[in-house]
């Protein structure tokens, strides 16, 4: 691809590596690009955040076609992974450690089964107090970390499909179809408290965003060697 090419606009599909943020995979690919091609400034941005402890798909536009981010930010996304029961963390992910045990015994494949029909179709879901939401103008894992308590209203989300692929307990594989603003951190912490027990996610890697995959994606690597 040649430097107009990049400015004119493309859509890059990347396979996020584990503990990566969104916002590095693009500062690392704006700096190849700028490099490659001795440019100043180019437009790069990604449509839709993946948490560091996620893999998978990022969307990741530039040059014009950044105006095209909130349109696939919209879309309807596919995700895989795996919920840990019996224990909970303030995060609802590995991102800290767990704050509390639950049983875990009473919990039969039946169970399970009945209670992820439960949260498909439109649904009431808050979300994480760690996560990048702002509150009076300070993001909300911000004042998480900060030990502040605050109050999150909650909000409609839309879960097309809620697969469990396997069970194995405490571990608990899924996948999941839904729309923006779904939180399946906030997710796995519900399906465990229906399940009365606890619940967190523990592996995350989002497959599809709309018609883009995951598997048609490329590694950052893949990407640097490729201009």
């Amino acid at each position: 691809m040649t430097e107009e090419d990049f400015k004119n606009g493309q859509v890059l599909l990347i396979d996020k590596p584990l503990n990566w943020t969104s916002f590095q995979v693009v500062n690392k690919l704006r700096w190849h690009i700028r490099q490659k091609f001795g440019i100043k400034k180019i437009k790069v941005g990604h449509a839709g955040t993946l948490d560091p402890l996620a893999t998978g798909l990022l969307i990741i536009c530039t040059g014009k076609f950044t105006k095209k981010i909130n349109e696939y930010q919209g879309q309807v996304k596919e995700y895989t992974g795996e919920f840990t029961l019996g224990a909970t963390t303030p995060s609802y992910d590995l991102e800290t450690e767990v704050n509390e045990t639950f049983p875990i015994s009473h919990i039969t494949r039946e169970l399970i089964e009945l209670t992820a029909k439960q949260f498909v179709g439109e649904i009431d879901q808050i979300p994480p107090i760690f996560s990048a939401l702002k509150k009076d103008g300070k993001r909300l894992y911000e004042l998480a970390r900060a030990g502040e308590t605050t109050e999150i209203k909650s909000r409609k989300i839309n879960i097309a499909e809620f697969e469990i692929t396997k069970i194995d307990l405490p571990k608990v594989n899924f996948r999941v179809v839904c729309s923006k603003g779904t939180y399946i951190r906030s997710l796995a912490y519900d399906f465990g408290k229906s399940l009365n027990s606890g619940a967190h996610l523990s592996i995350l890697r989002r497959t599809k965003i709309g018609d883009f995959k995951v598997d048609d994606g490329m590694k950052i690597e893949e990407f640097i060697a490729s201009l």
